[in-house]
């Protein structure tokens, strides 16, 4: 399917029209992004292993019943997916304490939580993506209360789908990062990406982060940390 006009390009994406107007092409960019844009770094190959990450992680969801945008990949740095209206919300499901929490809630990072902690941020660079609750969500009229319980519900399904399949793999599911988005008959979908950009994950014998933390604190090894998470996955590094 050929690729159209640009409509939109965001900080580790790029998204194309395709002939089909319920069909969008994404391109994974090779390009870093922290702190809200304030550090950058191209990092080659980070954008094909993204690719790679996220059609395993969506196709496992979607056979679990997930229904998200995922359709296919069709090249390295490429896949097709279900056009949809991003909600102007991240969904972030927490299950140790580690970023920004530590501050906010004065536990260590690696503390574990009892419970899953399910948070919501208002998506607006100019205001640097805040913390968001129910009524603000409702002032703001980003989602109704219905849309706002759905998200919250299917992210603690992907939750328990993603810690069993890491488990697996010797992986700690830290935390991760949603975005949903309406398809053209205003069902909500699981959108964006599941990547080491959105999601901690720490190896489950030495506690070595193995996400977007290494390039946030400099502790290099981007690349190849993505890499070790797409081999566990049983990927292949070229689609």
């Amino acid at each position: 399917m050929k690729a159209g006009e640009m409509l939109y390009e965001g900080k580790a994406k790029q998204l194309f029209l395709t002939e089909d107007p319920n069909v969008v092409r994404v391109k994974y960019k090779d390009s870093a992004t922290a702190f809200n844009g304030e550090k950058r770094a191209t990092l080659e190959g980070k954008g094909e292993l993204n690719n790679r990450i996220s059609t395993i992680f969506f196709q496992y969801l979607k056979d679990n019943g997930i229904r998200n945008h995922f359709i296919e990949p069709i090249s390295p740095l490429e896949q097709l997916v279900r056009k949809v209206e991003i909600i102007s919300l991240e969904v972030v499901v927490r299950n140790i304490v580690a970023g920004t929490l530590c501050k906010r809630i004065g536990l260590s990072e690696g503390t574990a939580l009892p419970r899953p902690v399910v948070e919501f941020y208002y998506k607006d660079d100019a205001l640097g993506d805040p913390l968001v609750n129910r009524d603000h969500i409702s002032a703001l009229n980003l989602a109704t209360p219905d849309q706002v319980a759905q998200m919250r519900e299917i992210a603690l399904k992907v939750n328990e789908l993603l810690k069993k399949l890491l488990a697996e793999l010797q992986i700690i599911l830290v935390d991760f990062k949603l975005e949903f988005g309406l398809d053209g008959e205003g069902k909500l979908l699981l959108a964006d990406e599941i990547s080491p950009d959105t999601c901690r994950f720490w190896d489950a014998g030495t506690g070595e982060k193995l996400d977007k933390d290494r390039f946030r604190r400099d502790l290099g090894q981007v690349v190849e940390a993505y890499q070790d998470i797409l081999n566990r996955l049983g990927g292949k590094k070229h689609v």
